[in-house]
């Protein structure tokens, strides 16, 4: 700050009774000289004052001071120039940082804004972009499970484990009260399911197989072998057949194999499946479609009686894959060429279209593994076929539920001296089951003694009706060459 030089107090070097001297508390001093002039504290000259004379303005008095009230003026003016114009500077240098960071505040806003703006708008084309990503993974997907067309990979490896199966049969016929007679073939499918020393098994419907008079499989290769029947199951329309390994050739053992079983348990709708088959009898053919639906619950007629037809409730796999006539007892696979089906024309009937149906693999398994340990039965010629000695009809289902009866075959008449009439059996009995097979139908006990031959002695379970109830018993039979109804 601005010091002041000069002294508090001025003295003219004389002193006199004229001259007064006030001072204040402080160190500045105030002096009247004796002429009327004043001098004040600051050292600067005003007015004097002269009694009794003229005091008009007039020619002020020079004195030594002037030269030093001039130079302190401009050193004042200076430090106050010098003052102002830093503030003034630092004024500015403060306005310009406060508007510079005003400004970047505005524009980080903006850049803020900008950047919003900028990912609102590209928000929907991100959304846009996944959702076509999205859409076209989906469509991908969709391509890839509905439009299944090359399936020959799955098909070369599974086609050497499906044959195609051949019956010829004897029809018989009642026309004006006498009976005729006549040979008829038919075709259908099976799978080789498994081996053991002395043959090959091979699992296919009870329709395609029963009551045959001759029996023969077709091979990948084309050759063919005789076959016998192993085991059947009419109520749920499954039959193992057996191959004798010793009938099929070195070149054929090689280029066939045993199918790979799946689980049907484990199937979706929608999945794809493929179908192969004797369709027509033309030989095998390929055809694919989807699971359309599952444990559907159909009537299997199974048991054909003089009285009515007996139903059995089974459930089944729906497909869009066209099952045709000797497509029974053929393969339902999966994608991966496991078996997850097997094929059944049977069942639906010639009522619809585009609808087949297979029995489960998983619901088929533990029956066909029963039926495979079983004693292979060889057919025996109709001169050397042993008869039993009865007249039966079913007992229907309904009848069983009513009357409180066993399923089975209900004797009504017994051939005085066959080999029932010695065993004991009479009116009213009703046959379960031959040697530990159970028997539901006349056509299944028919079926079974076409393998037994005249003299040989079978196991007969019967129920016998008592005030108790029926009481299960045990009887043999030794089988006659009465050639008499049964």
């Amino acid at each position: 700050m601005y010091e002041n030089n000069y002294p508090n107090n001025y003295n003219d070097g004389t002193q006199n009774g004229n001259d007064t001297n006030y001072r204040q508390q402080s160190n500045d001093t105030y002096h009247y000289g004796s002429g009327g002039s004043f001098s004040g504290a600051d050292g600067f000259h005003r007015e004097e004052y002269r009694p009794g004379g003229n005091n008009k303005p007039g020619k002020e008095k020079k004195s030594g001071n002037g030269v030093g009230k001039k130079v302190a003026v401009g050193v004042l003016c200076g430090l106050s120039f010098g003052i102002f114009a830093g503030l003034g500077f630092q004024a500015v240098d403060t306005a310009t940082d406060f508007l510079k960071d005003k400004a970047g505040i505005e524009q980080s806003r903006e850049e803020d804004n900008v950047s919003q703006v900028e990912q609102t708008q590209a928000q929907p084309q991100e959304d846009n972009t996944a959702k076509a990503e999205s859409s076209n993974k989906i469509d991908e997907t969709q391509m890839v499970q509905t439009s299944v067309t090359d399936v020959t990979q799955v098909v070369k490896e599974v086609m050497p484990s499906v044959v195609s199966v051949n019956k010829k049969y004897i029809e018989k016929m009642s026309f004006w009260g006498q009976e005729y007679s006549q040979e008829g073939s038919g075709s259908g499918s099976g799978i080789i399911v498994g081996q053991n020393d002395t043959e090959l098994l091979l699992v296919s419907n009870y329709h395609v197989v029963e009551s045959p008079e001759e029996l023969t499989v077709q091979f990948v290769d084309g050759t063919q072998a005789q076959a016998q029947i192993k085991g059947m199951d009419a109520d749920k329309d499954l039959a193992v057949i057996a191959v004798q390994l010793s009938d099929i050739s070195g070149d054929t053992m090689e280029q066939i194999s045993i199918a790979r079983m799946g689980n049907s348990d484990a199937l979706s709708l929608g999945e794809s499946v493929i179908a192969i088959g004797n369709a027509l009898g033309y030989g095998q053919s390929v055809t694919t479609g989807v699971v359309s639906a599952l444990d559907r619950p159909i009537a299997a007629s199974t048991v054909q009686t003089n009285v009515q037809e007996d139903t059995e409730i089974n459930t089944f796999i729906q497909t869009n894959a066209a099952i045709n006539p000797g497509n029974s007892g053929g393969a339902l696979l999966n994608m991966r060429g496991e078996v997850i089906g097997i094929t059944s024309n049977k069942i639906g009937g010639n009522a619809v279209e585009g609808m087949g149906y297979a029995i489960p693999i998983s619901d088929a398994e533990p029956i066909i593994e029963k039926l495979m340990t079983r004693e292979t039965r060889l057919k025996v010629d109709e001169e050397k076929k042993g008869y039993l000695g009865i007249t039966g009809l079913d007992v229907a289902s309904e009848y069983s539920q009513l009357y409180d009866a066993p399923r089975g075959v209900y004797v009504s008449s017994v051939t005085e001296g066959s080999g029932a009439d010695e065993a004991g059996l009479v009116r009213g009995d009703i046959i379960t089951a031959i040697d530990d097979e159970e028997i539901t139908s006349m056509t299944e006990l028919r079926d079974y003694l076409d393998y037994c031959e005249a003299g040989s002695t079978v196991t007969l379970t019967i129920m016998q009706g008592s005030p108790m109830g029926y009481q299960s018993k045990q009887v043999e039979v030794t089988l006659g060459l009465q050639n008499n109804v049964q």
